[in-house]
């Protein structure tokens, strides 16, 4: 049996207007690395889309950006550490477009208050997905006794004894 290779990135990005295509493209290259090429295409659409949107409403302009691969899904996540980013106010076209750009998406807040957003992409069937042989479990050396073999404590009394005592 094989599963799929586990794969994550990340990547802390200062946000510019010539760094957007320069970070998708770099996005779009490590998961064709991950040899998921048909993913590439909406992975690089969704970060121009984010990357744009941060650019024009975020006033801290610096992001972290991680994707996981876990061998249905490629979740990719922007990470944005201005607290006065409304993503329901500021994003909510971008939102849109990616919600119908992508298989689910979501944002929630971190502890410290900074805003996430993610999105995913599922492998369809027949696409290409790396795989990796698992190791077989190691087999059971030791016997262990047959448990009728072991003595049986007895519960009632002897059938001679009970026979005598009618």
């Amino acid at each position: 049996m094989e599963t799929a290779v586990p794969c994550y990135y990340h990547l802390d990005v200062e946000v510019s207007p010539e760094r957007v295509g320069q970070v998708s493209r770099i996005l779009a290259a490590h998961v064709r690395y991950w040899d998921l090429d048909n993913l590439a295409d909406p992975v690089r659409r969704g970060a121009e889309l984010l990357l744009r949107a941060i650019h024009q409403h975020a006033s801290d302009r610096r992001t972290s950006i991680e994707m996981w691969w876990n061998g249905q899904h490629l979740i990719t996540a922007f990470g944005d550490d201005d607290p006065d980013l409304r993503p329901d106010q500021d994003l909510r076209a971008c939102l849109a477009d990616i919600a119908a750009m992508s298989d689910g998406w979501g944002c929630c807040t971190s502890e410290r208050g900074s805003t996430i957003i993610w999105f995913t992409q599922r492998a369809r069937s027949g696409e290409r997905v790396p795989r990796v042989p698992l190791t077989p479990a190691p087999a059971l050396r030791q016997g262990l006794p047959v448990p009728r073999a072991l003595p049986v404590a007895r519960l009632a009394a002897p059938e001679d004894t009970l026979e005598g005592s009618r």
